[in-house]
């Protein structure tokens, strides 16, 4: 008998490097699917905030520890966007339409490259079809898209909706009932996921 495993969740928001750092690994190093979760992290209740740095000196530390982490990822060097923080809010529409048609995963990956990768700002609506393009969504689709009203509540549906189960901020990954945040939470959930495969012969 074969017990099936907890479901597993991957939340992001397209405006966070570290959502960034998780997407390109996540992948690899959960065991098992997961869905991932487009969510506003401006909604959460304990999101980073990455234009609340309290000197330069502070914002600089911050940027040089994600540019580590990239290198020791071995990611293309990271690029930061101009401006930055931007407002993610068009691109997560767009996520949050990618999943209803199945393509969130690869609209995903492409927008965090488009952002962290290339340095391009995903407030600007031709970043955004740029990274949608690279997954074969047309241009027009995804903007009629992202404009809908069912898009616009489902994303605000599920970010409330995360908030409400201890997701208070991205990346987070869910595994049934458990959450897991902050640097280790990709091996922490994998290990989890392993632990709850549960074969009986």
């Amino acid at each position: 008998m074969i017990v099936s495993d907890p479901p597993a969740s991957f939340y992001f928001d397209l405006s966070s490097p570290e959502a960034y750092l998780a997407a390109e690994r996540i992948l690899q190093l959960l065991p098992g699917p997961a869905e991932w979760q487009p969510v506003l992290a401006s909604a959460l209740p304990a999101a980073e905030r990455f234009d609340a740095f309290r000197c330069r000196e502070e914002e600089e530390i911050f940027r040089s520890e994600m540019a580590r982490r990239a290198r020791r990822l071995g990611l293309q060097p990271l690029r930061w966007p101009d401006p930055f923080p931007f407002d993610s809010t068009l691109a997560m529409r767009v996520a949050t339409y990618a999943k209803s048609i199945g393509r969130v995963v690869p609209f995903a990956q492409a927008a965090f490259r488009q952002a962290f990768a290339g340095g391009h700002s995903l407030s600007e609506t031709d970043h955004v079809l740029i990274a949608a393009a690279a997954c074969e969504m047309h241009p027009a689709a995804v903007l009629r898209g992202a404009e809908l009203r069912s898009v616009e509540r489902e994303l605000a549906t599920t970010t409330a909706s995360a908030a409400g189960t201890d997701i208070i901020d991205v990346p987070a990954v869910r595994i049934g009932e458990r959450v897991f945040l902050g640097d280790g939470a990709l091996e922490d959930a994998a290990a989890y996921m392993r632990a709850c495969t549960t074969v009986s012969r």
